[in-house]
């Protein structure tokens, strides 16, 4: 994670929730002054005139959505559009990284549940594949500042997710709430949240709060934690820790991001 966002990434597929995706990536571009790439991958296509057809509509598409959001930009950052053509999450990776994205916003289906179990794979997926930060947004997490961040800390220090909040505390004059499980508070433990405790105060002056936490699952804690709180955003890192308790969580791979009104950054491992 770079001292400053230069470049966000939002997946379009032209669903209700894509809206919500751009409103917030608009909201990080007014304030970081960074650009927003869209971009939509039609995905694989036999008939060479069916493809075309379809790159066309979807350019059109796209060209319209730039020209109604470009209006709501008020600093230096750009509306860049694309239509790639192959597989959604390789052509997504291979962008992320030709071009240097810092940040992927997607919007989450509040009612499709066969989308929410698949956006849950995908979100994982792709922060690891492409090694970006992936923030997922639903209807309700449209808060327009970040004041209360929540990290939780688990086996080692999370140091992208520390870069991040220092660089989005100083933007928003964030606290950042460092939260573990009581359980785990043995010396080792006591240590990372230590470690990452000065790791935050040697780069940024933003204020930060430690927890420990009853419960015996993390995920379950840390949302208990951030709604008590109001908080505004939670990052999450790895992803084997933050898949919420029950039988059927299990079953449907329900993770946080999709457990959470709260909005969710997920990382890839440091």
């Amino acid at each position: 994670m770079a001292n400053k966002l230069y470049n966000i990434l939002v997946p379009i597929d032209f669903a209700h929730r894509n809206k919500w995706a751009i409103a917030k990536a608009i909201e990080l571009s007014n304030s970081f002054n960074c650009n927003i790439h869209l971009v939509y991958v039609t995905g694989k296509r036999h008939s060479l005139f069916l493809r075309d057809r379809n790159m066309e509509t979807a350019l059109k598409k796209l060209e319209h959505i730039k020209a109604a959001y470009t209006t709501q930009l008020c600093g230096e950052g750009t509306i860049e559009i694309s239509v790639l053509q192959g597989s959604r999450q390789t052509q997504l990776v291979n962008y992320i990284r030709q071009y240097e994205m810092d940040l992927v916003v997607t919007g989450l289906s509040k009612f499709n549940f066969l989308h929410r179990i698949i956006s849950s794979v995908s979100i994982s997926r792709l922060s690891k594949k492409a090694d970006i930060p992936v923030l997922g947004i639903k209807s309700g997490g449209l808060v327009c500042h970040y004041k209360k961040i929540v990290l939780p800390v688990s086996g080692e220090v999370p140091m992208r997710q520390i870069r991040l909040a220092a660089l989005l505390g100083r933007a928003f004059k964030s606290t950042v709430y460092f939260v573990s499980l009581r359980k785990h508070a043995d010396d080792k433990n006591q240590n990372i949240i230590g470690n990452a405790l000065e790791m935050v105060q040697s780069i940024s002056t933003i204020p930060v709060q430690c927890f420990l936490l009853e419960g015996q699952n993390l995920a379950k804690s840390t949302l208990e934690f951030s709604r008590k709180i109001n908080a505004d955003l939670i990052m999450i890192n790895p992803l084997k820790d933050f898949q919420l308790p029950g039988l059927w969580s299990r079953l449907t791979n329900k993770l946080l991001s999709y457990g959470s009104r709260i909005p969710v950054v997920t990382f890839a491992s440091n």
